[in-house]
Parts: C-alpha cells; sequence; structure tokens
C-alpha cells in the first residue's frame, strides 16, 4: 500500500499518560482530558475514552465535508447534524478493532439527495479518507 502525500497545512499533537486510564492533553493545551475505560469494558466511566474521542472528531470533520460538498452541489444543508457511533470490540486475530456509523439528518433535502451527499461527503472526509479499508464504516441520511 503507497501511502499518499499531502500538502500539510496543520499537525495536532496530543500525548497520552497511562493510556486508556489516564490523560490526554494537546500541545497547546486546549484539550485535556481525563480518559477511562468504559464501564461496558470494565473501567470506571468516569472520563471520556478514545472512542468518544474519535466519534467527536470524525463527526465534526465530516459535517465540515458534507459542507464543501454541498457548496459544490448547490444543496442547502442548514440545520444538519451529524452523529459518528464508533463501536470497538474483538477481532477474529484476537485483537481489538473499531466500526463506525455515520448518520447525516439534512432536512433542507429529500432523502435521495440526502444520501447522495453523505456518500460523497465520505468521499471528501479525511477521516473516511484514513479509515477506507480497515474498518467498516456505514454511512445513512435523511
Amino acid at each position: 500500500m503507497t501511502i499518499q502525500r499531502i500538502d500539510v497545512a496543520y499537525t495536532a499533537v496530543a500525548t497520552a499518560e497511562n493510556g486508556r486510564d489516564g490523560r490526554v492533553s494537546t500541545d497547546d493545551g486546549r484539550l485535556d482530558v481525563v480518559v477511562n475505560p468504559p464501564k461496558e469494558m470494565g473501567g470506571s466511566g468516569a472520563g471520556t475514552n478514545p472512542e468518544q474521542l474519535f466519534a467527536a472528531g470524525y463527526s465534526a470533520c465530516f459535517q465540515s465535508a458534507l459542507g464543501v460538498v454541498a457548496r459544490q452541489e448547490k444543496a442547502d444543508i442548514s440545520g444538519s447534524t451529524v452523529t459518528a457511533s464508533v463501536s470497538i470490540g474483538r477481532t477474529e486475530a484476537g485483537g481489538f478493532g473499531l466500526e463506525v456509523a455515520i448518520s447525516a439528518s439534512i432536512p433542507n433535502v429529500d432523502t435521495a439527495t440526502a444520501q447522495e451527499l453523505v456518500e460523497k461527503a465520505h468521499q471528501v472526509c479525511p477521516y473516511s479518507n484514513a479509515t477506507r479499508g480497515n474498518i467498516k464504516v456505514e454511512l445513512s441520511a435523511g
């Protein structure tokens, strides 16, 4: 597999201490959170977890990609929302893997147009491009 080269516009830097049961912070101090495994995985659930952080990043990025596509298609996506559900579980190989479900609510277009916009946004979104072929990503729109 060839690594795609990009013209880097920005680099985010985050550091974790004690993995899933510790703290994550960015070099600029804008993000500094306690992370704990969720209760469903035997943890305290007291803090956030990597899957929630991934879901937050993916949904925000996908919403922006949807905006890019909507401008190109001259579609009204005002009032739209994007929800990313990130699941973690054991793989057949014995490790852990992720699955993502992206759901977009786009009230000002019909269902077929909404689905088309979401499919196109999936081709534009950097998170989608990073995960394509690596994890299962389901898309839905309405």
